[in-house]
């Protein structure tokens, strides 16, 4: 089945293609001991900011394709307990399940006739598929910029 072209832009922008930065760009690279290093003037370590986009996906993802899924309690269950993974394993294993929480709204998405596009999520409260893949690309977006400034400011980024 091809996708309309409302799914192919929303493909697009869930696959960070435009004006912005993409997720595997914002964090390849970036040296084991600056994951958990906190700037002064700024609010998060970088692996604050990758883990709590993984968990907000993961939520948001969640949510769209299953009525028994409960989210975490706002708003510590949306972040990290440490400013540091616990590991080169652990930043490793969030950036993948990001990348796979990903690829399923992705194949939701594409898979989705137009009207299941438009269609009220039957357990929410108005919520739809368009709206559910806007809010992880808006969210998303969001987060990779503070990512980006933060290696700036790190003294980390090309």
């Amino acid at each position: 089945m091809k996708n309309s072209p409302l799914q192919q832009h929303l493909i697009n922008l869930l696959n960070f293609e435009g004006a912005h930065v993409g997720f595997d760009e914002a964090v390849r690279g970036l040296a084991p001991k600056l994951h958990g290093k906190k700037m002064k003037a700024f609010p998060h370590t970088a692996w604050q900011l990758v883990e709590h986009m993984r968990i907000t996906q993961w939520d948001i993802l969640e949510f769209t394709r299953d009525a028994a899924h409960v989210s975490p309690k706002w708003p510590e269950g949306y972040w990290p307990e440490s400013s540091a993974p616990s590991s080169e394993g652990a930043w490793k294993k969030s950036i993948a399940a990001f990348r796979h929480d990903l690829d399923e709204m992705k194949k939701l998405v594409a898979e989705a006739d137009e009207q299941q596009l438009y269609a009220p999520i039957s357990h929410g409260d108005g919520q739809t598929l368009l709206r559910e893949a806007f809010l992880i690309a808006d969210h998303n977006s969001y987060h990779l910029g503070q990512l980006v400034m933060l290696r700036k400011m790190l003294g980390a980024w090309k």
